[in-house]
């Protein structure tokens, strides 16, 4: 043990969980705060679950004064673009005004250390490729605007309170845990990967593909697929480093290379071994048609490289946890069930 503790709001959930088990490996006490509403609490298995909302003053008082945290890793958030849409005021109370009262309580614990899980939505439709972190900031959506919203409170926090973070923008998080101790499972599920896995494993839940005219390869999207364990020990490497250093500091996590919608599912029917040709769908508004990281300043400054991101590591990791939560009550159709959903 390094004999520190980290608070991990959002733990529950698919990367909040991931990076719970790398701190833990890596010699943290990990201790994770999650209301549950959308995590899971068979995810929690490196150190004690508190039960508790980020928008909860006297909770996250309790959990500070009990555990006595060095470092804060915030993955507490609502994290669907559609449903940003069509409500907002979700994404700004939970995400904003929740990441506010987080800050707040910290302040009040005196803990001065966080980690940031962000996101490339925060740059919406790229000038160029690939984005490196000085690329313009103008998303399109609720949720971009939400996390950098909170960006923004960190940023000025850190110059006014002497709160010191690291604000990490992932790309496509993709995969599931090498060891298979936890995977993805979201309700509704909206992420490629393992919309195409199920639609491969079962002839009743086709995967759509939209847009076939984007002028790329193939003409589908591309995207910088990220495994989720290479997040993970991206935020182990972060939490050690910001722990010696001042200020705010993002960093984008990827890989710097492309994959297409369309590879995607012929990976995942080559390792399903299932001939189930995807739907072809018209465009998404807003949907770019590349998305691709310049990570050279994770590399530099964090010493960190991913390698466990190969698309056909990624996809056989999914499908090896997508295989395990099938379903004894319909067999022949394979479907696909998460726990607590």
């Amino acid at each position: 043990m390094n004999g520190r503790t980290i608070l991990v709001t959002g733990g529950a959930g698919y990367v909040g969980s991931h990076c719970c088990k790398a701190f833990a490996q890596a010699g943290w006490r990990v201790v994770t705060f999650d209301n549950l509403s959308r995590g899971h609490a068979e995810a929690v298995k490196w150190g004690p679950l508190v039960v508790g909302d980020i928008l909860d003053r006297t909770a996250l008082d309790a959990a500070f004064d009990e555990y006595r945290p060095d470092l804060v890793g915030h993955f507490a958030a609502f994290a669907y673009v559609e449903e940003s849409v069509r409500q907002p005021e979700l994404y700004y109370r939970n995400n904003c005004i929740g990441s506010f009262t987080l800050l707040d309580r910290m302040r009040a614990a005196d803990v001065s250390k966080l980690i940031f899980s962000s996101t490339c939505a925060t740059y919406g439709v790229p000038e160029r490729v690939p984005i490196d972190e000085a690329h313009p900031q103008w998303p399109i959506n609720p949720y971009g605007w939400s996390k950098l919203m909170v960006e923004r409170m960190l940023s000025d926090y850190a110059v006014a309170h002497g709160l010191d973070s690291v604000a990490l923008r992932y790309f496509n998080a993709a995969g599931c845990d090498r060891d298979g101790d936890i995977g993805e499972c979201h309700d509704p599920e909206t992420h490629a990967i393992p919309l195409a896995i199920a639609g491969a494993l079962s002839d009743q839940r086709p995967f759509t593909v939209f847009g076939t005219d984007f002028d790329t390869r193939d003409g589908s999207a591309v995207r910088d697929y990220i495994h989720v364990d290479d997040l993970a020990a991206a935020h182990v490497l972060a939490g050690e480093w910001i722990m010696k250093r001042r200020g705010f500091h993002p960093f984008n996590l990827g890989t710097g290379q492309g994959t297409t919608v369309l590879e995607i599912a012929r990976t995942v029917g080559r390792i399903c071994e299932a001939d189930h040709p995807p739907h072809m769908g018209p465009r998404r508004a807003g949907d770019p048609p590349v998305l691709i990281a310049d990570a050279a300043k994770a590399h530099r400054e964090l010493g960190w490289r991913p390698t466990m991101s190969d698309i056909d590591m990624i996809v056989r990791t999914a499908v090896a946890w997508q295989r395990r939560q099938t379903t004894d009550a319909d067999p022949t159709t394979n479907s696909l069930t998460c726990p607590n959903n």
